[in-house]
């Protein structure tokens, strides 16, 4: 009979790597699990891997990607190992979590494309130093077709169709293609090969986390824990951020728009920013937090928000720039560095003006944005929509954030 392993004992340090680990999480499961891989390493001074995996979709990352990079940041600097996987392999899958329908898998092409930028902008919250990253084609490549069916025979299809989406488009008789059921496995096989202690991902990716706890047991070893952090919600504060929905904050955002866009939240969003994006201690944003609910300005609070995070992807020095140019803004003002765009046929509509100085998607948009009263040329707000710019140069201004200084010749 084997003899059960020591226990460590639960230290203040140890404890306090716990409350970062719950800080703003959705779940953290098992956590006396968790709490045991803590203790052990705080004894043995072994650190704990910690992995996430990210497929290159889409060539950008929006502040809403971050929530999850924070939290792996927040475990860096305890001294962990953080993991930086990119699915370049189950990026030709697709994952299909949260959809009712089969995503098309991306091209090679795409997912190099994509994954070029990837680490450069997620090394603006990790220590890119003290970050391994690995693509998950390193394993998934070799095992070939014999090593993919031996993979699919250590999980059922009957507990491949408990994930939500799966049985709701099963019942309803919405097709569900065999690549999809194995795109949850070879996610839990990256946990294999990399023997992550603990993997984070948004809720939407619990079922996938779960299934490497399972494939781990499988394999002999010991099983990660899983970390689940909310989604965050964009500048509505109602729809999850998203660039199809306009809502986002870029993290390649110039210093100005990202500091503008951060004070457009609502008070109330505020907070749940403060606990998902920001670094400052629980104990600092409390006291700010009962210090508004006494009569502080709130805004004082969002400012400081807006400054920490354009601060973050930019430096101190850009996002008091930002600030003063909001403040500029406010009162009327242009700001001091605004694009400059030459554009011929004068004189020009106002509409085809707007389209092809980048203000506006398409004439009717602009078009309508005039009528709304969000177009000025030199201050002036347009009511026009027949009116035609005559050759010149104008500052044009589309709603409180877009500029543009128009060259408008012959």
């Amino acid at each position: 009979m084997t003899a059960s392993p020591p226990a460590h004992p639960i230290t203040d340090r140890v404890r306090e790597a716990m409350a970062v680990s719950l800080r703003g999480c959705e779940e953290l499961l098992p956590q006396d699990e968790w709490l045991k891989k803590l203790a052990r390493s705080a004894a043995t001074g072994v650190p704990l891997r910690i992995k996430l995996g990210l497929d290159p979709t889409a060539p950008d990352i929006h502040i809403g990607h971050t929530v999850v990079l924070n939290k792996m940041r927040q475990l860096q600097d305890l001294g962990h190992v953080v993991i930086f996987l990119i699915g370049d392999f189950t990026s030709m899958i697709g994952d299909p979590s949260g959809r009712n329908n089969t995503r098309p898998p991306l091209t090679r092409e795409q997912i190099e494309a994509n994954a070029q930028t990837y680490f450069a902008q997620a090394g603006m919250v990790l220590d890119r130093a003290k970050t391994e990253i690995r693509y998950n084609s390193e394993w998934s490549d070799p095992l070939g077709a014999r090593g993919m069916i031996q993979l699919a025979s250590r999980y059922t299809v009957a507990r491949m169709l408990e994930r939500d989406d799966f049985t709701k488009r099963f019942k309803a008789g919405t097709p569900i293609s065999v690549h999809e059921l194995l795109y949850p496995l070879m996610q839990g096989y990256d946990s294999v090969a990399l023997k992550s202690d603990l993997e984070l991902g948004g809720t939407d990716q619990k079922f996938n986390l779960l299934v490497g706890r399972a494939l781990q047991t499988e394999y002999g070893q010991e099983p990660q824990c899983i970390l689940t952090m909310p989604l965050l919600e964009g500048l509505d504060g109602v729809e999850k951020m998203s660039k199809s929905k306009n809502n986002y904050i870029g993290i390649t955002e110039d210093a100005n728009t990202m500091f503008a866009k951060t004070l457009s939240i609502s008070d109330e969003q505020m907070w749940r920013w403060y606990t998902l994006l920001s670094f400052r201690p629980e104990a600092e944003i409390t006291k700010l937090k009962a210090e508004v609910a006494a009569g502080r300005n709130p805004k004082d609070a969002k400012v400081m928000l807006a400054k920490e995070i354009t601060a973050r992807f930019h430096s101190h020095a850009a996002a008091d720039r930002a600030e003063e140019d909001f403040q500029r803004r406010a009162m009327g003002g242009v700001p001091d560095e605004i694009p400059e765009v030459t554009l011929g046929g004068a004189p020009l509509s106002i509409g085809a003006l707007l389209k092809h100085a980048g203000l506006a998607p398409s004439t009717s948009e602009a078009l309508r944005l005039v009528e709304q009263g969000g177009v000025r040329i030199d201050g002036a707000v347009v009511s026009d929509k027949a009116l035609k710019v005559a050759a010149g140069t104008v500052v044009v201004q589309v709603g409180k954030r877009k500029f543009a200084r128009v060259v408008l010749g012959a």
